[in-house]
């Protein structure tokens, strides 16, 4: 598994859902115009579905963007009130991924595959 793990990356939660179907064009451009960073900073950017059950996180690295996608099975990302971008610590943005509610420290409850059926 590859997680952030440089505690002096800065990481932006992108408070409002984004169409999943967008790649790096896309969501760079939501980075520039609509949060007013650079999408080429030392920095995470976490976009989220409107279901809040997908994850994409967009980060510059030396020579090209990369995209690290999640889709969790079952429960929701915990995400800020849309119309406001959040800024994170690493530390926090393991927990959300890990599927803590970061604004109310409260996990999900951890599923067990039983012969190919998710259950809780």
């Amino acid at each position: 598994m590859v997680r952030p793990g440089n505690s002096s990356l800065q990481v932006y939660l992108y408070a409002q859902p984004v169409d999943m179907r967008k790649q790096i064009d896309g969501l760079s451009a939501l980075v520039e115009q609509s949060m007013t960073v650079s999408a080429f900073s030392k920095s995470l950017f976490v976009f989220v579905n409107k279901r809040k059950d997908k994850l994409k996180i967009l980060y510059w690295e030396k020579n090209g963007f990369v995209i690290w996608h999640k889709r969790l099975e079952d429960n929701r990302f915990c995400w800020p009130k849309a119309g406001e971008p959040a800024q994170v610590s690493v530390k926090e943005l393991n927990m959300l991924l890990d599927g803590y509610d970061i604004f109310r420290f409260k996990p999900h409850a951890p599923l067990k595959s039983v012969s190919g059926m998710t259950t809780r």
